[in-house]
């Protein structure tokens, strides 16, 4: 007895082609979600970028007409003191010695244990220039080029501790792994010179800042835009010269075979940031072996120049070498360059007198030897400067082991200013209490900072995202910021 499946069935010509049209939309509908799923997808400066946008470092369109081309960050780790430099505090002055008048707690990140006296201004401080900018006599040389200095007194960030405040600082956000100022602004505008890295960092022969690499990660961007560090001693970049010369013919005969392999290989696999990253970085290594010798070779400015910087004396050599290569990358180019101390040196928990006057004394006049070659260059109009710390110091002194010298982290008031670039020089924004201790007027966030810098580059914060998991990231995630256009030209 045959018994039929109900498995098998019989199928006319109209119930063949009704299947086997949803099986042909059914794989395109799987193509399109997995293409959606997996592919990266890409904002900078274009509003509505084609999806399968690959990373590279060339230029790009901005959203609006920039003020500056380049940036020149000059990082001062740790947290100058606000009050001792640049803000100066008659009252607190006056109650030197004297207890904190308020409730104490709500004074640094330490116990109440640890807060000493009222601490006023270590060093005199006077107005300079036209605009009559106070600046303390430890920064002589910046004194005299206050009407070249945005001054913004008004800055303040979400954490006492270093880490996290650095975190923010560089990264618009308290945790680790995202995107940096600088990733962002080579993501949003590739780089002028495909023949140097478009984000580099000078570090310190003295070792690395706090939190090391991250403060220049690329955090979920592709990797091809992090940093690039340089050596701070002996040659910035390891293996720059050809092992062996061959006819330039043969050359660039090799360099076209490799990147049609390469074109190769990425065709065949999509979707793949870190061989993307992989491949343009090796790209630039060869690259670099014809321009960065010239770049980094610091020796072929006059004496003049290096003087300017403080070169070849030994308080300032080091920095004042950074500061004129930094100056000798953007103008080839370079996107974005980063100056750091070593870890911490502005963190005067002890003895803040001695110690910032070191700092100083290291800083101040290659400070101000850049700002004067770039501006007799023609270069400071579109460099834009950026110089400060995390965060700033507390009005009372601090107890360390049985002393009282230095000055606790104050997240609540901090002072950087910026120069060139399209900010309206001579300007002193923003003002804090009788104490320095807290914002009272025109406060200026870390997201306001962030987004006036990429303004001040033909940036919209809001146009510059990547799509990650459904979420459009931005430099300044999710909370507001606004343009400070106070600072600006």
């Amino acid at each position: 007895m045959h018994i039929e499946s109900p498995l098998v069935q019989e199928f006319n010509r109209r119930d063949f082609f009704s299947r086997t049209r949803d099986g042909i939309l059914g794989m395109a509908l799987a193509h399109l979600l997995g293409q959606t799923m997996t592919a990266p997808r890409w904002a900078c400066a274009e509003p509505v970028p084609p999806p399968s946008h690959s990373p590279t470092l060339h230029p790009r369109p901005t959203h609006h007409t920039p003020r500056a081309t380049s940036v020149i960050q000059l990082f001062m780790n740790g947290g100058p003191s606000q009050m001792d430099l640049f803000d100066p505090k008659p009252v607190l002055n006056r109650m030197d010695g004297q207890p904190y008048p308020g409730n104490v707690e709500e004074i640094g990140n330490q116990g109440a244990g640890d807060i000493g006296v009222m601490m006023g201004g270590r060093y005199p401080m006077q107005q300079h220039g036209e605009s009559g900018m106070w600046m303390a006599d430890v920064l002589p040389e910046t004194a005299k080029l206050v009407d070249e200095l945005c001054l913004i007194n008004s800055l303040w960030t979400d954490h006492p501790n270093h880490d996290n405040a650095l975190y923010k600082i560089h990264s618009g956000r308290l945790f680790m792994g995202y995107p940096t100022l600088g990733a962002w602004t080579v993501y949003g505008l590739g780089s002028e010179n495909q023949n140097l890295p478009a984000y580099v960092v000078l570090n310190d022969p003295l070792g690395l800042p706090k939190n090391g690499t991250r403060n220049w990660t690329a955090g979920f961007l592709p990797p091809l835009y992090q940093g690039t560090r340089l050596r701070p001693t002996g040659s910035p970049i390891l293996n720059l010269t050809p092992q062996f010369e061959q006819p330039p013919r043969v050359d660039e005969a090799s360099r076209k075979l490799l990147d049609r392999l390469d074109q190769l290989h990425r065709q065949q696999r999509p979707f793949q940031p870190e061989l993307d990253a992989r491949i343009e970085t090796y790209g630039l290594a060869a690259r670099m072996q014809l321009s960065a010798g010239e770049a980094l070779d610091i020796t072929s400015e006059t004496r003049q120049t290096q003087e300017l910087y403080g070169i070849g004396q030994p308080t300032t050599d080091s920095y004042g070498k950074r500061c004129l290569l930094a100056r000798r990358l953007v103008e080839r180019g370079v996107r974005f360059v980063q100056v750091f101390l070593e870890e911490q040196p502005w963190d005067s928990h002890v003895d803040l007198e001695d110690n910032h006057r070191a700092i100083c004394t290291r800083t101040d006049k290659p400070t101000a030897g850049l700002l004067r070659d770039l501006k007799q260059r023609g270069l400071l109009d579109s460099t834009l400067i950026l110089w400060g710390g995390e965060f700033g110091r507390t009005p009372t002194s601090q107890k360390s082991g049985n002393i009282y010298t230095g000055r606790d982290h104050n997240m609540q008031a901090f002072t950087s200013w910026m120069a060139g670039g399209g900010v309206k020089g001579g300007l002193t924004y923003g003002s804090t209490d009788d104490f320095g201790h807290a914002v009272v007027e025109n406060p200026v966030s870390v997201h306001d900072f962030h987004a006036t810098i990429l303004h001040l580059l033909g940036l919209d914060v809001q146009h510059l995202y990547y799509l990650r998991n459904g979420l459009e990231e931005r430099l300044t995630g999710v909370m507001p910021a606004r343009v400070v256009r106070e600072l600006l030209a």
